[in-house]
């Protein structure tokens, strides 16, 4: 039923009593009819889950399921109270169209749901797990993406309408069915404020994770904790964003609930298909971002700025490994996802938090079809015996299980450094695994870094030297002469890549890239790790 119908002071005179009372009934759930409910979300500086869903969807768009589900606690609240109280039981649900002016209408729908925290704290009521388990069954059959709003508090313990049928509460599909939605279409969850248990859990499914900077996500309360001996807490002492940030549950952190609604907007963009070429940047600028000296850093960030469309990367877990970027971005409005070593921490180094993030990224890309670009600059797989307390044996595995089972175009540019196994790793497995590598001039190769080489297949030799200067140049001659074996004009001669390039011809052979035709099979493992 259209809302501005249900929120419309006056009535035809010759509106029928049914339908009128049908309006009425509705209209107790709206924010206009719920004033005290709506000034204290104004209070936290926070907005309305209706306000959230208006802004989300294209204008008029979403139309709403169980918007007159009240809680089940029957017996123990009148009807006029859980229709005031209870409204939509606590969920906003339903199906909206979401960027449909940029990838047309046809692309645009999506399932919407959003717990109301003014409602029973956001909790989970039997009818808005039935509720869910309908929105999730529509998405499964109309293979459409999800946006999960999930501010709440985890189970509700007071619908007690249910307790002569139920008694463990646990034989509850709804966990089940979502989670086996991984995979089949993007799913994106947004919180603001307090997260906790099954509310977590949802939003620890998603495919990418937004949260506003004054967050708490947590697999429970403070109620459960203390319950279980571990002590007393304040809620926003558990799972804080700093927290949740840097060791990566949550992908993107945003300021407000606005900015994380353009973000989910933006970031579903990708998964709708191609939209009209955007900006493209001066190419030439790309030849001055890596300084001459080899041994300095540089930002990588804006390499991957520069061979995008203008305005169109996005970066998900920044906070987390910071030693690798993953984006995405678009070329000539094709998305594009992004793998990039960040020389800036680490020297781009791949330690077992850069590798499980590499590897998701793999495979939620992997698994909704969007092409990849991996812009290697890394000295390997970090070593020594705090890597190995790592389990970096088997974290870093996955970078090469993962990129062996890639069925999506991969494109390597070797922009600096390519040494060893997390060279290899970076681009699928070896270097004429992608679609095509190539390398820019500043690309150098080898088994491993220069310097480490020369200090293990020269040591005797150096050992012999007396120690200062006369060692010193030795040394350096010696990593200079490895370098010319491996820089890139030299390995290409050998057609070990594809070609060495100016910086400003990567976007055209990205371009070129994306452009071809290719008949790829479906991937046979269709869910991305939570991890």
């Amino acid at each position: 039923m259209p809302e501005d119908l249900v929120e419309q002071e006056g009535r035809p005179e010759s509106l029928r009593p049914d339908l009128e009372a049908v309006i009425d009934q509705r209209r107790i759930g709206l924010d206009a009819a719920r004033p005290e409910a709506v000034e204290k979300r104004r209070k936290l500086g926070k907005r309305t889950a209706r306000e959230n869903v208006a802004d989300l969807c294209d204008p008029g768009s979403f139309i709403e399921y169980g918007a007159l589900t009240i809680a089940a606690q029957r017996s123990r609240k009148t009807l006029e109270e859980l229709q005031r109280d209870t409204a939509a039981d606590g969920l906003v649900s339903g199906i909206g169209e979401i960027n449909g002016t940029e990838v047309g209408r046809d692309k645009a729908r999506c399932v919407v749901l959003h717990y109301d925290y003014t409602v029973l704290a956001g909790t989970q009521g039997h009818q808005n797990h039935r509720k869910t388990d309908r929105m999730i069954e529509l998405a499964a059959a109309q293979k459409l993406p999800v946006v999960f709003f999930v501010e709440g508090g985890g189970g509700r313990p007071g619908d007690v309408d249910i307790s002569q049928v139920v008694a463990s509460w646990l034989e509850v599909p709804t966990f089940y069915e979502f989670a086996k939605l991984s995979g089949q279409v993007p799913l994106i969850g947004i919180n603001a404020g307090r997260c906790f248990a099954g509310n977590a859990a949802f939003f620890g499914c998603c495919d990418v994770t937004i949260a506003t900077r004054d967050s708490n996500v947590g697999m429970s309360g403070p109620a459960m904790i203390e319950a279980g001996g571990l002590g007393r807490f304040r809620p926003e002492d558990i799972g804080p964003i700093d927290v949740q940030s840097a060791n990566g549950v949550v992908d993107v952190v945003v300021d407000d609930e606005a900015q994380a609604v353009r973000v989910a907007r933006q970031y579903l963009s990708y998964f709708q298909g191609d939209i009209e070429a955007g900006a493209a940047p001066d190419q030439q600028r790309l030849r001055d971002l890596l300084p001459e000296n080899r041994r300095m850093s540089y930002d990588v960030r804006r390499v991957v700025e520069g061979l995008a469309d203008a305005g169109t990367m996005l970066e998900v877990r920044r906070g987390f490994a910071p030693n690798l970027v993953t984006a995405f971005i678009r070329i000539e409005g094709r998305a594009l996802g992004v793998l990039a070593n960040n020389p800036a921490h680490l020297a781009g180094a791949i330690d077992s938090a850069a590798a499980d993030k590499a590897a998701r990224f793999m495979q939620l890309c992997e698994a909704h079809r969007i092409p990849l670009l991996s812009l290697c600059d890394t000295p390997g797989i970090m070593v020594g015996p705090a890597a190995e307390k790592a389990a970096t044996v088997r974290h870093a595995s996955r970078l090469f299980i993962v990129g062996a089972n890639l069925t999506v175009p991969l494109f390597g540019i070797v922009l600096r450094k390519a040494y060893g196994l997390g060279a290899q790793a970076m681009l699928g497995g070896h270097l004429k695994r992608p679609q095509f590598t190539v390398a820019w001039p500043t690309g150098e190769f080898g088994p491993m870094g220069l310097e480490g080489a020369v200090k293990l297949g020269f040591r005797r030799e150096l050992d012999a030297l007396h120690e200062g200067a006369q060692r010193e140049q030795r040394f350096r001659q010696l990593v200079d002469q490895m370098y010319e074996q491996g820089k890139a004009a030299n390995v290409a001669t050998y057609f070990e890549i594809d070609d060495v390039i100016d910086p400003a011809e990567s976007r055209r052979w990205l371009v070129d890239g994306l452009r071809a035709k290719r008949d790829t099979p479906e991937p046979s493992r269709r869910f991305v790790d939570s991890w």
